[in-house]
């Protein structure tokens, strides 16, 4: 009858079986650290500019289009996401090492489902601003990056099309935002 295991004994089996279980142990730890590192993932900006060496203001977008509240929309979500991003500090006074410009140039709403007792009453529409964005060189202004962007999201309306934009409009310029946020962090800059 056996009252300690192989364990708790001196004996090379023992031993043995230790060993193995540290090495299997060692194993996984290295598969693991390694494989986390392999990931892709890298902290921090991903255009290689150190986070925060250069500033960037935002400006108050032109709107050309026929809806109201959609410039402090689009404004606030810009200067949101460039904040998380981290790669440029704002700069709200003074000199900038980029300005960024634009101006709202469409904003469509398109009917994507329709009730099934009337095919003229609208039930869900697509909601889409485009803008048109500018960014200089705070010093020489020459012309960095100039594109169109868009956000769009879609909306159940149900009996009040005027709430139901006002509450799609915020989402609206948060996607916006993240598309320009996109192109102006990890734009193909000149160097």
């Amino acid at each position: 009858m056996r009252l300690k295991s192989d364990l708790e004994t001196n004996s090379p089996e023992g031993n043995m079986l230790v060993d193995k279980y540290v090495f299997v142990v060692t194993l996984i730890l290295i598969y693991f650290v390694s494989g986390c590192s392999n990931t892709g993932y890298v902290a921090g900006p991903t255009n290689g500019i150190p986070a925060g060496s250069k500033t960037i203001r935002v400006h108050f977008f032109n709107n050309e289009t026929l809806e109201p509240r959609l410039v402090p929309a689009v404004n606030r979500a810009l200067k949101h996401n460039l904040q998380k991003d981290g790669t440029y500090k704002l700069e709200t006074r003074g000199n900038a090492d980029l300005v960024v410009n634009g101006s709202l140039t469409q904003f469509l709403r398109n009917g994507i489902s329709y009730s099934p007792d009337d095919l003229l009453n609208v039930q869900d529409y697509l909601m889409k601003l485009t803008a048109r964005i500018k960014v200089t060189d705070g010093v020489t202004g020459e012309v960095i990056f100039e594109g169109d962007v868009s956000g769009s999201s879609s909306v159940r309306v149900g009996k009040d099309l005027t709430s139901a934009q006002r509450q799609a409009v915020p989402l609206i310029a948060e996607h916006l935002a993240r598309q320009a946020t996109s192109f102006i962090v990890d734009g193909k800059w000149p160097e």
